[in-house]
């Protein structure tokens, strides 16, 4: 934000150089600058609907993932089996 005023600063110094030395600018006229700030200001609206659209979509999905809870044990590609039933390697085998 910085260098954009420095930027608006500098110009508006030179204008009015010039209009102290009565030289014409070689700037466009306004009608052109404010056709200009119509782009710019137009090149970041889809980037910002994107963000939104994003933002919209990570909430919805946060809220489904509250309202449908999972429970250990009930998805069918889980087997059940008891922690007794599951070998447990000594410190020897963990090294082979």
């Amino acid at each position: 934000m910085k260098t954009y005023c420095v930027s608006l600063a500098v110009g508006v110094l030179v204008g009015v150089i010039y209009a102290l030395v009565q030289v014409r600018s070689p700037a466009p006229p306004i009608i052109a600058l404010v056709g200009l700030l119509g782009m710019v200001l137009g090149e970041q609206i889809p980037s910002l609907i994107q963000q939104a659209w994003v933002k919209e979509g990570s909430r919805q999905f946060s809220m489904q993932a509250e309202v449908k809870p999972r429970s250990r044990g009930t998805d069918a590609t889980c087997a059940q089996v008891p922690e007794r039933a599951i070998p447990r390697r000594s410190g020897s085998e963990r090294g082979r």
